[in-house]
Parts: C-alpha cells; sequence; structure tokens
C-alpha cells in the first residue's frame, strides 16, 4: 500500500495556524503598544494569549478544520476555516465577558483577527496549492480499481484522469462481462483480489448497479482482511443526482438527494449577516437621497404612487409584499402579465429604471425585514408560480431558500421577460446550482456580475 500522508498534512496545518496564532496576538501588540513589556509576558496579556491558542484548538477541532477530504476545493476549505474563526471569536467573547477583562485593549482584538484572518486565508491557499501541484506532479497519490463497468464507473475513471491534482492514480476497470471494450478492463471480479495485492492498491471503488450482493459481500470481506480502503458507487435507481448526504437513525443509514449549505445554521447567520449590512449600508447611503429624485421624477412622468407592491412567492412558497419603484402606468393586468420588451405599459422614466435595475432598489427594504436576500432565486408573482410548478420540472425547489433582489440567473444573462419554458427551465437550472452550491463568496461575485450588467444596461 501507498503511505498514508493525511496525518502529516494535518499536523502541518495545525502547526501552522498556531504559529499564525501567536505571530498576528504579538504583531497586533506591538502595533498597538510599541513594545513587548511585563504585560505581554508575565501579565494578563499572557493568560489571554494562552487562552487564544487553547481557544483555537477547541474552536478547531469543534468545527472540523482539520478533516480534510483528498477531493476538497478551496472555497469549502475558506468557509470551514471561517466557521473555526468565528467559533474562537465567540469563545474569546465569552473568555472576556466572564473575567470583566475591560483592561484588554478592543483595538489589539482588531487588529489580532484582522492580521490573523488574512495570514491563516493565505496560509491555506498556499498549502491548497502547493498539495495540489504536488500530487500533480506524481507524489502523494493512491493508487485506485474500479469493479463494475457501468455509466457511473466510467464518469468516476474519467475523474480520476482528467484531475491528477487530487492524487489518484486509476490502475483499471474488473467486471464479469466480457462484451465490454475498454482498455482499461483487467479482468474479472474473481482477478480483482491478486491484481489488488500485486499492485499495491490504495483503494476499490464498487459500482452498486453493476454488481450483485454477493458479489458486493465478497469484496467487502477481501478489503477488509486486507486492509484497503472500500468505497461505494451508489445505485440511485435512475434519479437525477447532484449531492448526496448520509445521516445515520441509529445504525440505519438514511440518505439525502439535495444537502443544501443554507440548511446549516451557522451559514444562515452568516448570510443574513451579510444581507443586513449591505442593505442598511444602501439604504443609508443610496437609496436615503435617490428616493426622493426617482420619486419627483415618477409623479411627474405619470399619475399613480411611487411604489408598486405585488404579493410574490417566497421561502417555503410563503406569500409576500415585494417593492418596487413603479415604471408602469397603473393599469389592471400589473398582477397577470409579465412586463415584455416594448410593452406599452411601462413610462419613459419606467424605461430608464428598468433598464438600468434601479427600478429594484425598494427591495432591500424587503431584506432588511427578512422577506428577501440580496442574492437568491427571483421571486415571482403568485400567478407565475402556481403555473410554471405545473410544467417546470423541479420548479418549486426554488422555494427552500429566499428569494433574492438578484441571482446567478440574472447575473448570467436570463433577466426579464421569460418568453418561452425553455428560458425559464434554464433559469431554475441555474437557481439549483446556486442553492446546492452557496458560499459568501458566491453571493459577492454575483452581486458584482449584476452590477456590471446594470451599467451595461442590458436589463429593460
Amino acid at each position: 500500500m501507498t503511505p498514508q500522508y493525511s496525518k502529516y498534512i494535518r499536523f502541518i496545518h495545525f502547526t501552522g495556524d498556531i504559529a499564525l496564532i501567536n505571530i498576528s496576538f504579538v504583531g497586533a501588540y506591538l502595533y498597538k503598544f510599541g513594545v513587548i513589556d511585563y504585560e505581554l509576558l508575565h501579565g494578563q496579556y499572557l493568560s489571554l494569549l494562552l487562552f487564544f491558542n487553547l481557544a483555537w484548538i477547541i474552536a478547531a477541532f469543534s468545527s472540523k478544520i482539520y478533516d480534510l477530504n483528498r477531493v476538497m476545493h478551496f472555497d469549502q476549505i475558506v468557509r470551514i476555516v471561517f466557521k473555526g474563526i468565528f467559533v474562537h471569536l465567540m469563545f474569546v467573547a465569552a473568555f472576556v465577558v466572564l473575567r470583566k477583562a475591560h483592561y484588554y485593549s478592543r483595538e489589539h482584538f482588531l487588529l489580532f483577527y484582522a492580521s490573523f484572518g488574512v495570514l491563516l486565508f493565505s496560509w491555506r491557499f498556499v498549502m491548497n496549492m502547493t498539495l495540489k501541484s504536488y500530487r500533480k506532479s506524481g507524489h502523494n497519490f493512491r493508487r485506485v480499481v474500479i469493479v463494475g463497468l457501468g455509466n457511473a464507473s466510467l464518469e468516476l475513471s474519467q475523474f480520476f484522469n482528467k484531475h491528477p491534482e487530487w492524487g489518484y492514480k486509476f490502475e483499471g476497470f474488473f467486471d464479469n462481462e466480457t462484451n465490454h471494450e475498454s482498455d482499461m478492463l483487467k479482468g474479472s471480479i474473481d482477478e480483482l483480489a491478486n491484481f489488488v495485492i500485486d499492485n499495491n492498491i490504495d483503494e476499490i471503488y464498487c459500482s452498486l448497479e453493476d454488481l450483485t450482493k454477493a458479489e458486493v459481500k465478497q469484496i467487502i470481506e477481501f478489503a477488509d482482511n486486507n486492509f484497503i480502503r472500500l468505497k461505494i458507487l451508489p445505485d440511485y435507481g435512475g434519479f437525477m443526482y447532484r449531492k448526496v448526504n448520509i445521516d445515520f437513525y441509529d445504525n440505519m443509514p438514511v440518505m439525502s438527494f439535495r444537502k443544501m449549505p443554507l440548511d446549516e445554521m451557522f451559514n444562515r447567520i452568516i448570510k443574513r449577516s451579510f444581507d443586513m449590512v449591505v442593505s442598511s449600508l444602501v439604504i443609508l447611503f443610496i437609496l436615503s437621497w435617490l428616493f426622493p429624485i426617482i420619486a419627483l421624477l415618477i409623479r411627474i412622468g405619470s399619475k399613480g404612487p411611487v411604489f408598486f407592491k405585488q404579493k410574490r412567492s417566497g421561502k417555503n412558497n410563503s406569500d409576500f409584499w415585494c417593492y418596487k419603484f413603479r415604471s408602469m402606468y397603473v393599469n389592471h393586468d400589473a398582477d397577470k402579465l409579465q412586463a415584455k420588451r416594448g410593452d406599452s405599459r411601462i413610462t419613459p422614466i419606467g424605461a430608464f429604471i428598468r433598464k438600468t435595475s434601479i427600478d429594484e432598489f425598494p427591495q432591500f427594504i424587503n431584506v432588511l425585514y427578512g422577506d428577501m436576500s440580496i442574492v437568491g432565486p427571483r421571486p415571482h408573482m403568485v400567478k407565475h408560480t402556481e403555473e410554471y410548478a405545473q410544467v417546470i420540472e423541479k420548479y418549486m425547489v426554488r422555494h427552500f431558500v429566499k428569494p433574492g433582489i438578484t441571482g446567478l440567473a440574472q447575473a448570467k444573462g436570463f433577466r426579464g421577460e421569460t418568453s418561452d419554458s425553455q428560458m425559464m427551465k434554464n433559469r431554475v437550472r441555474l437557481d439549483l446550482i446556486y442553492i446546492e452550491n452557496w458560499t459568501l463568496w458566491f453571493d459577492v461575485k454575483i452581486i458584482l456580475l449584476t452590477i456590471k450588467a446594470a451599467f451595461k444596461g442590458d436589463a429593460y
């Protein structure tokens, strides 16, 4: 078997993290006080430094920062590390409150977390890139074989060959069917054991859809007796799958076909905090002066209210009042007919604010109320939700999360009118990708793309 280096990689990560804790703490102290004195070496700040180290050890292991899977993208690492920093901050805050330690400098805390955050993420990035480069050059790899030759097996083998940076060396297939045409077919399942032992195979992957229960049992027993890691490619029975989560009810495994990052409380807190901060800043520094200007132009251009409000479908398909600057003449079809390019109901000022997406700004109030998020699937009027749910597959999955002012579909160009069902299918597909792959950075990226589109004026 190939030597397993995971424990060394975890140790290197841990050692680096502890070093950065101390470097950041001492650096912040020097910047704040200008000298290494008695307080740092023997006094209250030494106690604080020791607690910082202990708190990081507890926070890191409770947040599973060092549970590093071989196939792990950098954004996943960032999310886990951010969670560790957050938990560490909570421990430190509790420590200060319980000790009533008002004598500690707030500026020192701020400097510490700013420098530690930058250094830690930089350290993780360097480690991530170094490991990928090291594995791509042919080191720290695991030899693997796949038992059963079907669609899932072929897809997995392509992954191994396409991504050498993850450190897998694919050695071949084993299958009892002789009609398969593959250069990598090494033999029948009965020949598996000798090949694995002779070639120092580290991992065996079994495709359940291509094997009998007896064959699977035979392979499990062989792997257990020879200290070989065994992994399973499940048989989904033809179901579409993207991400699968397995929970255990006592000893019974239960599989979930859609695991969403925003199911986790911590991620919801992060997203809600981001929404509240950004929406408050927008309302305070933009909407405060933009509102009277747009309101005046709307009232001059046509009779009617400044705001247009409409019942839209929100999280869990609950209705809420969605606010926009009114861009149409007052009409009786606003809750029935979707706006179209060149729609005669759109006022002259309405055409401008729709083109630049200014009409959406009042929805930051919806975000502050908690009905919406800044980024998420766009909410549709209730009538359209009922219609699309009947004809678009997985349409209602969009409502597992809060709707957004903008979303991945809008950032990718699917904005405005949906003239046919295929356009709506494309929107739903992108919405599901967003829901299943949410990160805070993903939100920021979508916002930047939306701002770019607004300046180009490709909405209407």
